[in-house]
């Protein structure tokens, strides 16, 4: 008799062949810009959306929604936060690439999230680096992915552009090259706040904000402690060594607590028919408070619905320097 497939484990590697391997990362290629064939297949994964995996992505944002944690407005079932998979999307070069040898530094991520993921669904995820490029002296490559439901959906697509290997303390901070449509994150202080993103929806209206503390037993374990992967938002060393005085936050971090934001005040919808960019400006220390909001810049009638679109934005409460910033947009309910 046949013996069964074992489950795909929950994350892109399986942790537990450290028990039997000295080196988990042998044969795999040095994070250099010299190094990168483009196009670059970086292979086909399958996840399992279990318990424990969204339980822990929980953790990591301080999102203990009970969609994810007993039942959804998706027929009861329980479903995985919004930006639960960006991170896998995120480190599927890791599966080429040598993770604890890059200290590299996510400049934009965008993500377009089409239907959510099941609790115990094995879902497919496949990257590709599409584009490489030079700017102010620093190795650029740009990354397309999917995530596939076990019945062939789309579950979210991603693209996002890395330095593959620079040194963060030194170029954090210095802003986008090539700044569009900026984001000020600056409002009329008469505007109108918002809760939820309804019929009455209009431009002007800013999101009631989500402030955060992201600690860094959160930062690590998001950024593949677990994996026994070492890099610059988990370990003190690798983030000294990298200029840093202390771990910072991952932006995939950042990026999915703005998903958060955009999940609380537009619903389930955001789940099936959002869209958020950002452009990540400045590095985020573990422990340093954030507050998270936007604002609606236009309101338009589609099928079924009003396609809102968005400014967002990730301050540091200390300095209220704007530090993540980009664009948002999602369908909801007319009536």
């Amino acid at each position: 008799m046949t013996e069964p497939s074992p489950r795909p484990w929950r994350d892109l590697t399986d942790p537990r062949r450290a028990a039997g391997t000295e080196d988990l990362e042998a044969g795999l290629k040095e994070p250099e810009f010299e190094n990168l064939e483009i196009p670059e297949d970086l292979g086909t994964v399958p996840v399992v959306i279990d318990d424990h995996k969204i339980k822990r992505y929980a953790f990591t944002h301080d999102d203990h929604s009970p969609w994810h944690l007993s039942g959804s407005p998706f027929g009861g079932r329980r479903v995985g936060h919004a930006a639960l998979l960006g991170n896998d999307l995120v480190q599927l070069f890791t599966r080429v690439y040598a993770a604890s040898r890059v200290v590299g530094y996510h400049t934009e991520e965008q993500m377009w999230f089409d239907s959510p993921a099941v609790l115990d669904e094995t879902v497919t995820l496949h990257g590709t680096y599409t584009e490489a490029y030079t700017r102010r002296g620093e190795g650029y490559v740009v990354m397309e992915a999917t995530a596939t439901g076990a019945d062939g959906r789309s579950v979210v697509r991603h693209r996002g552009v890395e330095i593959l290997k620079t040194n963060p303390g030194a170029i954090g901070g210095r802003g986008s090259a090539a700044p569009e449509r900026r984001v000020t994150g600056e409002v009329p202080a008469d505007a109108r706040t918002v809760a939820a993103l309804g019929p009455d929806v209009r431009p002007g209206d800013v999101l009631a904000p989500l402030r955060k503390t992201v600690t860094a037993e959160q930062a690590a374990v998001f950024s593949r402690v677990g994996e026994y992967v070492r890099n610059i938002h988990n370990d003190i060393g690798v983030a000294r060594a990298g200029g840093l005085a202390v771990p910072i936050v991952q932006g995939q971090q950042q990026f999915g607590v703005l998903a958060q934001l955009l999940t609380l005040r537009s619903g389930p919808t955001f789940l099936t028919s959002g869209w958020l960019r950002v452009k990540f400006l400045a590095p985020l220390d573990v422990f340093d408070p954030i507050t998270c909001t936007g604002v609606v810049t236009s309101v338009t009638p589609v099928d079924g619905g009003l396609r809102v679109e968005l400014e967002v934005w990730v301050r540091r409460d200390a300095d209220s320097r704007l530090i993540t910033a980009g664009w948002a947009a999602v369908t909801v309910p007319a009536a």
